[in-house]
């Protein structure tokens, strides 16, 4: 999954990994949990998560790897907030070759900036990193940083842009509807 904060990335991720019967690989929330129970990786990423920039490369990686080994054994998974960079993208794709994973689809949920910053000021679990500044800050983040895998997974082949615009069962019927088969 691609898009901007606020874009509805985890809700459609879950409803995917549901639908498919895989595991939903949620980054995002995986660092707010190390945060929480404050272990070394926590306490080493609170302060970049709660200014909304995003947290290095190898941080990330190191997270993420067995998780992604483990899920791709047990029969698949989507991602959620990984890759964001270009160089987590030709990590990720290394690593799937590793895993003797295929990467299917790349779903881009395409949301307008005000939007996005209006979806994030208003959400339910109310995260400490959901204040105007910071939201404003990681949408421009994602703008730099991230906008730029849409290139790349459209040059391979497997970008799926959706209009993520409407009810999340409207979004997921539009996603289920473009995906190719598995």
């Amino acid at each position: 999954m691609v898009g901007a904060p606020g874009s509805g990335k985890g809700t459609q991720a879950e409803r995917l990994a549901s639908y498919f019967g895989v595991r939903h690989l949620a980054t995002g929330e995986m660092l707010r949990e190390q945060v929480r129970r404050a272990t070394p990786l926590g306490r080493q990423v609170q302060a970049v998560l709660a200014a909304g920039d995003l947290v290095g490369d190898e941080l990330i990686e190191d997270l993420l790897y067995e998780p992604f080994l483990q899920a791709s054994r047990e029969g698949g998974f989507i991602l959620d907030g990984f890759p964001r960079t270009l160089h987590q993208a030709e990590r990720a794709f290394q690593i799937a070759l590793d895993a003797g994973a295929t990467l299917h689809a790349v779903v881009h949920l395409d949301v307008p900036p005000q939007v996005l910053l209006d979806r994030a000021l208003s959400r339910d679990e109310g995260r400490a990193d959901d204040n105007q500044a910071t939201v404003r800050h990681r949408i421009e983040v994602y703008e730099k940083q991230t906008q730029p895998l849409v290139d790349y997974y459209a040059g391979r082949g497997i970008l799926v842009s959706v209009d993520g615009l409407g009810t999340p069962d409207e979004v997921f019927e539009r996603i289920l509807k473009r995906l190719p088969p598995v």
